[in-house]
């Protein structure tokens, strides 16, 4: 099964190109929506790992209720082997939970998250697909060594922008990233090339 967190200020149903890839790969996918109207805007300014760790913290526990209430209803998903894929923020949440410990997590896929340290764990799977127009903050990202060591796989596609890895971005690079998935969850590398 897996767990799809959406970016900050977008709907959850904008990631349907990857709905649909996950289910032809024989995922069940939840669409997680981490924003109520309530909640106090994302903080812009500041430490940011600070400032918004509240709000990472709480996307995290929303996915552990999901995950643990879900696992009830639909027996037939595997719920001990669960992906975790966000779009920034939502990449941001996803990494949050993984680096928690959770031991039900075998999978994380970042699009383009910027803030929150990729897990460095050997028994998690990781891909970060990162855009061309804005970095990732220092240590968010690994180094060669831990990357090579925790065989995480981070690969950027050329000329893609942050905001358009959604359902609104380009026919291109959504086929660009469904390629970078397909191909890491079937083992043929980073991006099968």
């Amino acid at each position: 099964m897996a767990l799809l967190s959406a970016g900050y200020g977008v709907s959850h149903t904008q990631y349907t190109f990857l709905s649909k890839q996950l289910n032809d790969l024989g995922y069940m996918v939840v669409a997680i929506g981490h924003e109520l109207e309530s909640d106090p805007p994302l903080s812009v300014s500041g430490n940011l790992y600070e400032t918004r760790s509240e709000n990472w913290m709480r996307g995290a526990e929303t996915l552990d209720f999901v995950r643990h209430n879900l696992a009830s209803t639909y027996k037939r998903y595997n719920f001990n082997d669960v992906l975790l894929i966000g779009h920034s923020n939502g990449g941001d949440i996803s990494s949050w939970l993984a680096n928690d410990g959770k031991d039900y997590i075998d999978t994380v896929i970042t699009l383009d998250h910027r803030r929150v340290p990729l897990p460095r764990r050997n028994d998690v799977s990781v891909l970060s697909i990162r855009g061309s127009d804005f970095p990732a903050d220092d240590g968010v990202l690994p180094t060669r060594s831990e990357a090579k060591e925790y065989g995480i796989c981070v690969t950027e596609i050329p000329e893609s922008r942050h905001n358009d890895m959604t359902d609104y971005g380009p026919k291109w690079l959504k086929e660009e990233i469904a390629h970078a998935i397909a191909n890491f969850l079937n083992g043929t590398g980073c991006r099968g090339d």
